[in-house]
């Protein structure tokens, strides 16, 4: 059971990064031959992360899982020093705006993904150590919610909100399920409520995300512009698509086609049937990922494992629900879809580590 379990993983993740490989090379070959004269340009860097990524989860895999839980500490202390690192001009790279990456070259990497790897694995291994005492606040509740803020503090700083939700709503489903009370938890969420406030509508582009995502027809060729081209996309492809490499949204109207909406082209290339393959696809990766959960064997891997589900999930669904204006833009990427580096790798190692978990449950 538990070998058809990795079996089935495996193949639906190899399913949806080619799916990947081919969308992104359809949308992005115009804009890198404009901007790159190379229309190949993302695409063979895609494969370049493609490849490292496969070598990491490949170690993941030769290697204990449990392990993990012996360099939780040092691993979330490097997180913290990247996150920090990052900050400092002239070392981490800005783009539009937002100081997330350090780049050489064509190589390029965001320390926030490193850190939400780092955090998941430090909780896991938290609630095993102090399992006795995750009822209480100050032994079992606070220490983790430190490293929660310390490290969500960093990304904003960034800035980037949508992945601090992310991480947060991950760490909070963890020690939930671990059994912290309940009160634990509202009183954290309504202490949390004036924060989000602030950093929401106080926060000009920010409030206009959430403007546009309430009425993007206030302001179409402004804030609701990426809004209304990617559900324009969606309800261009209709039931087939326009046919693969022939998306028009495209060709300079859509904003980064190829990362945070790629979901969008292949509603407009592929149409319903192709949208739905890929939700069909994600809905079988979680249950599979969940049987993992179940068939844990110990506590470490059955936490660790929740986190990384999670966080793929929170990933998808969100990124969906933005392509369809069903969440405000967060600007996170498809996983094993979208372009992207460090985001992509990271993907690929946390299936590395499933398939892990899955294997030594079959063979403890």
């Amino acid at each position: 059971m538990v070998r058809n379990i990795r079996l089935n993983l495996f193949t639906i993740t190899i399913m949806l990064i080619c799916v990947g490989i081919v969308m992104i090379y359809s949308s992005s070959s115009i804009y890198a031959a404009e901007k790159y004269k190379d229309s190949f340009f993302f695409f063979k860097r895609h494969l370049v992360f493609l490849f490292v990524g496969a070598a990491l989860a490949f170690l993941m895999m030769c290697i204990d899982y449990r392990k993990l839980q012996e360099i939780s500490k040092p691993l979330l202390a490097v997180a913290f020093f990247l996150l920090v690192l990052v900050l400092i001009p002239g070392i981490g790279r800005e783009v539009s705006g937002a100081q997330r990456w350090f780049r050489y070259k064509f190589i390029s990497f965001q320390p926030s993904e490193l850190a939400i790897l780092a955090v998941i694995i430090y909780v896991a291994d938290f609630i095993c150590r102090k399992d006795n005492f995750i009822r209480d606040f100050r032994k079992g509740f606070l220490p983790p919610m430190l490293v929660l803020g310390g490290v969500s503090l960093l990304i904003l700083i960034q800035p980037d909100l949508g992945t601090t939700i992310s991480v947060s709503l991950v760490v909070i489903t963890m020690v939930f399920v671990a059994g912290t009370r309940l009160s634990y938890l509202l009183s954290l969420f309504l202490a949390s409520i004036p924060a989000l406030y602030i950093l929401i509508f106080r926060v000009a582009y920010r409030r206009m995300r959430i403007m546009a995502f309430l009425n993007p027809w206030l302001d179409p060729k402004g804030s609701g512009f990426q809004i209304i081209q990617s559900q324009v996309a969606l309800g261009s492809g209709g039931i087939f698509g326009v046919g693969l490499g022939h998306s028009r949204q495209k060709l300079f109207y859509l904003p980064a086609a190829h990362t945070d909406f790629i979901f969008s082209i292949i509603g407009e290339e592929l149409g319903l049937l192709g949208t739905l393959s890929i939700i069909i696809l994600f809905i079988i990766f979680i249950q599979q990922g969940i049987k993992i959960i179940k068939n844990a064997p110990n506590k470490f891997g059955y936490f660790l494992s929740l986190g990384l589900v999670l966080m793929i999930c929170l990933r998808a669904v969100i990124n969906i629900g933005v392509s369809c204006g069903l969440l405000p833009t967060k600007g996170l990427p498809l996983p094993f879809i979208s372009y992207g580096g460090s985001s992509l790798m990271f993907d690929m190692v946390a299936v590395g580590i499933l398939l892990n978990i899955a294997r030594t449950g079959e063979y403890p």
